[in-house]
């Protein structure tokens, strides 16, 4: 191709770029009006409005224009997890450095407003290019880093204008992300704003490399890190010990109605002498006592625990947030919510790392851990109650097989360790 042609390929690149940025901002303007609008009817919108008002306030009254800072973006709460080993690492080395820490989501922002790895955290206005230019220029981040696939064009712009080295972590990629869409030129253009990026494999380096994008390094996934910290902390829960009572324990994490559905069939129906916990995704007082309701064995709420005799209950339902990656550590066999339906797989990783064999459904093809641990033989797919049945007797009845199960997604997490040694090696340069 001779320079005429580059050149006029790059000329019409650039036009199609610039025509999906106007689309791009002209939507993200109308998408605030009506973001506003559908506020004043969803309490949990309302949060995010609401908390938007107060950014750069908040940032003006922490951050002066003497300080050096760092700049931490997080979708929700489950790439706060994702990045949080990174973010401690970071914290160690610039102990001076004044850290902000944003959100997109509510359900992030409200669980970690108050978290210590910050000086302050935010919500991040929604992405105008006046409110990029603005956010940048107020926080001056010597280092700014996103997780996973927060790819925000006018942020990321605004970032590069100024030369602020920002990094991508525990990023994964399919060619089916609109990045990789005919339509998808804006969304491969802010990915070029990135000074590096750490993607979770070999594929999703193979796809960034088939678009031009070369500064990429295949660390792995930080939430691996971020599991194996589990092991150094204290999981002990009160009265859990007494509830189980040296029985053989199932422990239902992030569940949602589908789930719960196949579950309460089988702990109706089955003769096996086991202990449940199930820990609802949702936990509004009316869906946990339709759930309560649905139990024709002896179940109590974890709120209504204290001068009972545990022992004697078959079912405890945890009506309270913040415990299930510690109630892991109690079970003999696990079952992750979320994919029986097309709400999207939790977290399995968490099971994991307590050598428990894990159940779930079969919409998991998004997540490749789910499809590794299957591999591996540690996780088991199930679609209805008979299904579900017939791997819940074999693990409660085959201690073997049981314990083999668990150990293989111990040792899945132990071989994926290593993505935030990786990245900090970089950063340290």
């Amino acid at each position: 191709m001779c320079d005429n042609e580059i050149m006029t390929k790059n000329c019409i690149l650039a036009s199609n770029t610039n025509c999906l940025r106007t689309v791009y901002n002209i939507l993200t303007t109308l998408a605030a009006f009506h973001v506003k609008l559908v506020a004043l009817f969803n309490p949990k919108l309302k949060l995010g409005v609401t908390g938007r008002k107060q950014t750069f306030k908040k940032i003006e009254s922490t951050i002066s224009s003497s300080d050096r800072s760092l700049w931490f973006h997080c979708a929700s709460l489950g790439e706060y997890e994702q990045g949080l080993p990174v973010f401690e690492e970071i914290r160690k080395d610039y102990p001076d450095h004044k850290i902000v820490l944003s959100f997109f989501s509510p359900s992030g922002y409200e669980v970690k407003k108050e978290s210590s790895i910050a000086d302050v955290v935010i919500y991040l206005p929604l992405d105008t290019p006046s409110n990029a230019k603005k956010l940048v220029n107020a926080i001056q981040p010597e280092l700014t880093i996103f997780v996973k696939n927060e790819i925000w064009p006018n942020y990321l712009r605004a970032l590069k204008t100024e030369a602020i080295k920002t990094l991508l972590i525990s990023a994964n990629f399919r060619k089916d992300h609109i990045h990789f869409k005919w339509y998808g030129g804006l969304m491969r253009n802010a990915l070029n704003s990135f000074s590096h990026i750490f993607v979770q494999d070999e594929v999703s380096k193979t796809i960034l490399k088939s678009i031009g994008l070369n500064e990429v390094t295949v660390s792995g996934d930080t939430r691996f890190d971020r599991v194996s910290n589990q092991l150094k902390v204290d999981n002990n829960v009160p009265l859990i010990d007494e509830f189980k009572n040296h029985k053989l324990c199932l422990v239902a994490g992030s569940t949602w109605p589908e789930d719960e559905a196949i579950i309460t069939n089988y702990i109706n129906s089955t003769s096996n002498d086991i202990k449940f916990i199930i820990a609802p995704h949702n936990i509004k007082k009316k869906q946990i006592h339709q759930l309560l309701d649905s139990l024709k064995v002896k179940s109590i709420l974890y709120s209504g625990i204290e001068g009972q005799e545990l022992s004697d209950f078959k079912v405890l339902i945890i009506d309270s947030i913040g415990l299930l990656s510690k109630l892991y550590s109690f079970a003999d066999i696990a079952y992750v919510g979320g994919a029986i339906g097309t709400t999207g797989l939790h977290n399995t990783l968490e099971p994991a790392i307590f050598e428990a064999p894990i159940v779930i459904g079969t919409n998991h093809e998004k997540f490749p851990e789910a499809r590794n641990m299957i591999a591996k033989g540690g996780m088991f797919e199930i679609s209805d109650t008979e299904s579900l049945k017939n791997i819940i007797d074999n693990l409660s009845e085959n201690e073997v097989f049981r314990k083999e199960s668990g150990n293989k997604n111990l040792e899945y997490i132990k071989e994926n360790q290593g993505a935030v040694v990786r990245i900090m090696d970089y950063i340290r340069k």
